[in-house]
């Protein structure tokens, strides 16, 4: 949710770790991973921007920094992230199976419409396809990564959360707007069919006459 500026400051801890890492050792990593994160926290004040994002991103980096360094090894840093995507494509394809498609709920909550588009069934295709495409998205990055962590190689698990971070996003978001316009034209065009069917008067039953004296 916190847009382009989100994905960006996401990145840094992680840009920064990985060759402070080669460069120092862990513990020189996890400095200045933290240091980073808190360097965002403070810009993100400065700037006024939303608190939660800021937070959550400060909380996350020392969630990762903690793991790091529990595990003693650097490849501890993204084993946070990596679960965590694995939670979101269940959540993601949870929802999809109890007909409450996450993306539908995300947007119409957001917009202020209620749950009538639950009603038209091309309505909530569209929205169980935008939300399996966001499952596809977190499935893919947690195999991906989960091999990588398997077999050590920590300077392409920050290459793989990096490539598979802002071009997997930016191709889920353009799906999803496709797929919402796509579901609100087709949500309107048949509250409009419906509406006409109701104001329409009975042809079969013609024209009231009334009877002479």
């Amino acid at each position: 949710m916190g847009g382009v500026s989100g994905l960006i400051y996401s990145t840094l801890p992680i840009v920064v770790f990985v060759p402070a890492n080669m460069i120092f050792n862990l513990t020189g990593a996890i400095i200045a991973a933290l240091a980073c994160a808190m360097v965002i926290f403070v810009i993100r004040l400065v700037r006024r921007e939303q608190l939660s994002p800021a937070i959550s991103g400060l909380f996350g980096v020392a969630i990762c920094a903690y793991i790091a360094h529990r595990t003693g090894s650097a490849k501890g840093y993204f084993l946070f992230g990596i679960w965590v995507t694995l939670v979101y494509a269940g959540i993601f394809v949870l929802s999809i199976l109890v007909r409450w498609p996450l993306v539908g709920v995300a947007w119409n909550a957001i917009n202020g419409n209620g749950h009538s588009w639950r009603k038209h069934r091309p309505t909530l295709v569209a929205y169980d396809i935008a939300t399996a495409l966001w499952a596809l998205v977190f499935g893919a990055r947690y195999l991906v990564q989960s091999s990588l962590y398997d077999s050590s190689h920590t300077g392409w698990l920050a290459v793989a959360r990096i490539g598979m971070g802002w071009p997997l996003t930016a191709a889920a978001v353009l799906g999803t707007v496709l797929l919402v316009r796509r579901a609100e034209r087709d949500e309107r065009e048949l509250v409009d069919v419906e509406s006409n069917s109701e104001s329409e008067p009975n042809a079969e039953s013609g024209p009231d006459v009334k009877a002479g004296p």
